[in-house]
């Protein structure tokens, strides 16, 4: 357990506000990611309010509310606990590598509304900001569904990655059309379900190679589409998620270096 929370300097001259909270810890490793978070509560004083709790055991650098005010509760320096269970090209300790970011939003539970655009751009803003600080490769800005597929949803299928990525954040390609031809889903398995499982490896995705579609292949699948291929979110490997997929591991930062 860390210390009683007291005040700090704000890491970034986005921040509108401080709500220091007592659940962080040292930090194992370099900064390389920021994960994005939906709040997934009520409301923004709810969520702060968890997120402050010495008896939640959860927290996390910043929280954005819905009117763009950007909330520092952790230090950067430090290690927040706003990942859990989780796993990114291997490496199972995401808290101690990444700055996690929670997006004030009542998420899929309670009605799931749209973000608004001055809480994206705020969101941008913030990330652009901790990205240069840190050397932050593109494709390490990621959702909580991306590093937790098989708990997490959020933030969602509604959150514009798009609008980040126009702003030189993040690694998008645009999603490859929705058509028909062959598809993968549960109960399906092969030598062409090992090569799906194999590139989402290859992507950074904590997935076994298994050769069977079975339901941590669906949940992947899912996140990834929550991710990069919004228009359709229902767990089916189609021809559009799969060309998506290749297009990504194509364009991929430092792939020429790997």
């Amino acid at each position: 357990m860390s210390e009683t929370a007291l005040p700090f300097p704000p890491d970034s001259g986005l921040v509108g506000a401080l709500a220091p909270s007592p659940n962080h810890g040292a930090r194992k490793a370099a900064i390389d990611m920021v994960l994005l978070h939906y709040t997934g509560m009520e409301s923004a004083e709810a969520a702060i309010a968890l997120l402050r709790s010495p008896a939640a055991e959860v927290s996390c650098h910043y929280v954005v509310l819905e009117d763009g005010t950007i909330v520092q509760m952790v230090p950067e320096a430090l290690r927040a606990w706003h990942a859990g269970v989780s796993s990114w090209e291997g490496i199972t300790d995401t808290n101690s590598r990444s700055i996690g970011i929670e997006i004030v939003n009542r998420g899929h539970g309670l009605g799931y509304p749209d973000f608004p655009e001055v809480q994206v751009t705020a969101v941008g803003a913030l990330v652009a900001d901790i990205i240069a600080r840190h050397a932050i490769r593109a494709d390490r800005v990621l959702a909580h569904s991306d590093v937790a597929p098989e708990r997490k949803d959020d933030p969602g299928e509604k959150f514009p990655w798009e609008v980040l990525h126009h702003a030189g954040i993040g690694h998008y390609v645009h999603e490859a059309p929705i058509r028909g031809g062959r598809f993968f889903m549960i109960g399906d398995g092969g030598e062409p379900v090992a090569a799906l499982q194999a590139m989402l490896a290859l992507y950074g995705y904590g997935i076994e190679v298994t050769g069977l579609f079975d339901a941590q292949t669906r949940a992947v699948v899912t996140a990834f589409q929550r991710h990069f291929r919004r228009s359709k979110v229902d767990g089916v490997a189609d021809a559009s998620t799969i060309m998506t997929l290749r297009d990504l591991i194509q364009t991929r930062p430092g792939q020429a270096d790997a």
